[in-house]
């Protein structure tokens, strides 16, 4: 029940499309650069500066930047279309997504009856812990992982990652408050704050809830004792990013002889699950240590953390003193934040998550044109012929893998703008009568069996995994496939307006990041149908290492604050698709230009124009407390290492702005790294 805060993550030998000329298209922003700086000291504050020093940050956010301002476009959008709805008629027929829509929001924003409520909403959970036995708390877990929070493991249906096409059943570990495991094992000034904010947010919680100080405190020590053993068996950030490491199948019998402790009959029949004949368990130490771990606690114990998880995972449907301790804690502690975010946008989030598709809808329908998705198909398969030739041309790598990742590239799934068919919400019903808690949980559960209810199916290769209107996208590995949702193809991001150096730069940029995940330390270990499977030869996966390693060791070579530095590990996967992302789109763009003559537009030429559009994808300003989180959390690197770090290793970039050998923006011939 939890709805927080996701950067882009993760057919050869067509024809090349070129696009028909359009007059007076424009150049790049000239009031985002700042010229006193050169490219060649510091490109990023070259190309960034002026944007930077245009828009400070204001106290709501802990970074802003022009992919956050393309957020907040979509999100003001989005506010217009959805109080717009209460002016259809069909927002008071009971039953239509329009009356779901406007009735959640609705209930979200009435502040008044939120306060008056309090926590009296959280009470029927809270008792139904409070009279948990030993034999009642395997079913009263299972209740809490079908939609309401989580727990000690995690369970979930996905694809089987030796066999794409069918959902299997997946055990993995539990979260943890603080959500990075460092958090409760390294001992620094900044992490002492966190933990001692963390603890006057639980104890407040429990307070808010109705409890005692004593209780408070029992419940505190019970909760930090019990995270800080999880975090010491917990995957490593860089560990869960190996989809070797979290592949294990086990028999069933196999699962129930390993880790004995656990009543797997009883918790999957409670999720209305039928006998589960095997499951993936992604991370086979830390289930050794919970198998080991869960009965040595009392029954005290795991009642109060089942009452804090329960707690946390609602506070955000609560009045206003639980969302002001919840900012206090996760955007002002942790990020820096200094300011809460107004209401509608607090309360949006839910409603455009629950029924995203419904909101998609009206979004597409609103704000993208069928001429945007036309361009991105043919911008599409220009980036797609550009990265087989560069396939073709690695000289790292043999004819024999070639010939895979030339079949992998060809058989690429491209989805773009929105589905092809909308998700049915008719099972979630919106009862204004009843609390705006009561209505969430109940959609999170009716998501939660959606989602148990695919297991031992066949993958459905059409569904999408973001929202028409989500700023971002995605290429995932067991169905093969890159996903560009409207929310991004909007400008600057894309704009058709531009001149094509600018779009290529940026969301060509984009495509080529998202080819270039299916090929990255962690997608290349996926085949054209997306079964993990070994299709390299040991010596090219030996030279892939080699050169991956390489640039790992460029970036953990970048101080981001006082002491600390990158993770080039952490952030491989990220940092390979966008050197593959920037490489492939100058190869398309260059290719669509031919027969074109190529303009200088304010003194730029369409060569630094597609660079610096590229730079301006990530301008943006950042608090310390979101460097020092983004670099523990995010796989991807900070913005200005995107830019800086990455464009030390092309040459066409040296070319277009001059950079030569004694310049802090040159690296030499030997040290650069092009993988892809």
């Amino acid at each position: 029940m939890k709805f927080r805060k996701m950067l882009w993550c993760a057919v050869a030998g067509a024809p090349l499309f070129t696009f028909a000329a359009e007059p007076a298209k424009h150049g790049i922003e000239l009031k985002n650069l700042d010229t006193t700086v050169s490219p060649a000291e510091d490109f990023y504050l070259y190309a960034c500066g002026g944007w930077m020093k245009n828009n400070p940050l204001s106290a709501e956010y802990s970074r802003f930047g022009t992919f956050d301002q393309l957020r907040e476009n979509a999100r003001k959008q989005l506010k217009d279309l959805i109080l717009n709805l209460k002016n259809d008629p069909e927002s008071k027929v009971k039953g239509t997504n329009a009356q779901k829509v406007n009735d959640l929001y609705a209930l979200g924003m009435d502040s008044v009856r939120l306060n008056k409520d309090g926590a009296t909403p959280l009470k029927p959970m809270l008792e139904k812990i409070e009279q948990m036995t030993p034999e009642t708390f395997t079913t009263t877990l299972a209740w809490i992982h079908d939609g309401l929070g989580g727990g000690f493991f995690s369970t979930g249906v996905g694809a089987d990652a030796k066999n794409a096409d069918m959902n299997i059943m997946h055990i993995g570990e539990a979260g943890l408050g603080l959500g990075d495991r460092d958090y409760y094992l390294e001992q620094n000034e900044n992490n002492d704050k966190i933990m001692k904010a963390y603890e006057k947010y639980i104890k407040r919680m429990m307070e808010l809830s109705g409890y005692s100080a004593e209780d408070g405190q029992r419940v505190w020590d019970t909760l930090i004792k019990v995270e800080t053993e999880i975090a010491k068996n917990k995957k490593t950030r860089e560990e869960r990013r190996n989809p070797q490491l979290r592949y294990n199948m086990h028999s069933m019998d196999e699962i129930k002889k390993n880790y004995p402790n656990i009543d797997w009959d009883t918790y999957f029949a409670a999720l209305g699950l039928p006998a589960i004949d095997k499951a993936n368990v992604s991370s086979v130490k830390y289930m050794e240590f919970i198998n080991e771990y869960l009965p040595t606690l009392s029954l005290q114990e795991l009642k109060d953390l089942l009452t804090i998880e329960i707690i946390t995972s609602s506070s955000n449907l609560l009045s206003d003193d639980f969302q002001e301790a919840n900012f206090e804690m996760f955007d002002k502690t942790m990020s820096g934040i200094e300011e809460m975010e107004p209401r509608w946008k607090r309360v949006m989030a839910i409603p455009n998550s629950m029924f995203g598709e419904a909101v998609g809808e009206l979004y597409v329908k609103n704000y993208f044109p069928q001429e945007n998705k036309d361009y991105m198909k043919q911008l599409v398969e220009n980036l797609r012929v550009a990265l087989g030739k560069h396939i073709d041309n690695l000289e790292w790598m043999s004819d024999e893998t070639k010939a895979k990742a030339h079949e992998k590239l060809a058989t690429f799934t491209v989805k773009i703008g929105y589905p092809d068919k909308w998700k049915d919400y008719s099972g979630i019903t919106i009862d204004p009568e009843k609390t705006y808690l009561e209505n969430v949980r109940d959609a999170a559960r009716w998501y939660s069996q959606d989602s148990y209810s695919k297991w031992n199916k066949p993958v459905d290769k059409d569904e999408w995994h973001m929202t028409p209107q989500t700023v971002n996208a995605y290429y995932n590995p067991t169905t093969n496939e890159i996903c560009f949702p409207a929310g991004i193809l909007q400008s600057p991001y894309f704009d058709l307006s531009a001149d094509d150096a600018q779009n290529y730069g940026a969301i060509g940029v984009v495509i080529g990041h998202e080819m270039t995940h299916g090929f990255d330390d962690s997608g290349r270990q996926f085949d054209k149908n997306g079964n993990m499977s070994d299709w390299w030869t040991k010596e090219d996966a030996e030279k892939f290492t080699a050169l991956a390693d390489k640039l790992v060791a460029q970036f953990d070579a970048v101080e981001v604050a006082p002491g600390v530095n990158a993770n080039g590990r952490f952030t491989l996967g990220e940092n390979i698709a966008d050197q593959g992302g920037l490489r492939v789109a100058l190869t398309a763009y260059l290719d669509s230009q031919k027969g074109k003559e190529m303009k200088n537009i304010d003194g730029l030429s369409p060569i630094q124009r597609f660079y610096l559009a590229y730079a301006n994808v990530w301008a943006n300003n950042i608090r310390p407390e979101a460097i020092l989180s983004r670099t523990k959390t995010d796989p991807h690197s900070l913005g200005e290492n995107r830019v800086n770090v990455t464009l030390r290793n092309i040459q066409p970039f040296f070319e277009a702005f001059g950079i030569k050998e004694g310049d802090k923006m040159y690296r030499p011939v030997e040290d650069r790294v092009v993988i892809w």
